[in-house]
């Protein structure tokens, strides 16, 4: 997979990206992550790529054409699956969007600032809109580290234990099941017993039914879904 992301602030990513799953996905050459700074596709010689918005009113807007020259530059050079925009009123980012997701092969994200971008952006360049939640952040770098951390950690390979990835949260629609390790008795406070009867088939059913149980008490939409 590649992912090129666009951005104002390439710095932010530096971090991120040079650190635990991320970097060993890398590593592996299984996935690509570029970032470009939009500032470079300005023509203005303060490399300015907002303005006012028509009609007044508060914050600057992002300009179309930075965006476009950049779009366009890295469609140039290969095909893109999706070229993903964050929003506050695009779809809630979910398990499932990220199963799909990560089975694509080149993605392009950009990354919004300011009151946002000139809505011939989003009407005309881009081909999906995703939040990440009902909430307003200051751009969409943090966005686009969220949803670069979900989908390659699916990615065959990325992961040692390939399984794990297949029973987090949210897969089926369901919350995770406790979890324990040692020591055993810590402060009076045990592990369940079932976990350490051995009994594959029986530790598997009461996980189930925990999962059940958390998501009722927990997340009960998730699990009036499921019905």
């Amino acid at each position: 997979m590649r992912i090129d992301i666009i951005t104002t602030h390439p710095k932010m990513f530096s971090g991120a990206f040079e650190h635990s799953i991320l970097k060993r996905a890398q590593d592996k050459k299984i996935v690509k992550i570029e970032i470009h700074d939009l500032r470079d596709f300005s023509n203005k010689k303060s490399k300015s790529i907002d303005d006012y918005q028509y009609g007044g009113g508060a914050g600057m807007v992002m300009n179309i054409e930075p965006i476009d020259k950049c779009i366009g530059k890295l469609k140039k050079e290969r095909d893109y699956d999706e070229i993903i925009y964050f929003a506050p009123d695009g779809e809630n980012l979910s398990q499932k969007t990220c199963n799909i997701m990560s089975s694509l092969k080149n993605i392009i994200l950009l990354c919004g600032h300011y009151k946002g971008v000139d809505q011939r952006v989003r009407d005309h360049l881009i081909t999906r809109e995703i939040s990440i939640g009902d909430y307003v952040l200051t751009g969409g770098e943090i966005p686009a580290m969220v949803l670069c951390d979900s989908i390659i950690r699916l990615i065959p390979g990325v992961i040692s234990d390939e399984t794990s990835a297949l029973f987090d949260s949210f897969q089926d629609n369901i919350i995770s099941h406790p979890v324990y390790t040692r020591p055993e008795d810590y402060k009076g406070v045990k592990v369940p017993k079932i976990l350490l009867s051995g009994h594959k088939k029986r530790i598997e059913e009461w996980r189930m039914e925990q999962s059940i149980k958390n998501t009722k008490e927990k997340r009960p939409n998730l699990f009036n879904n499921n019905q």
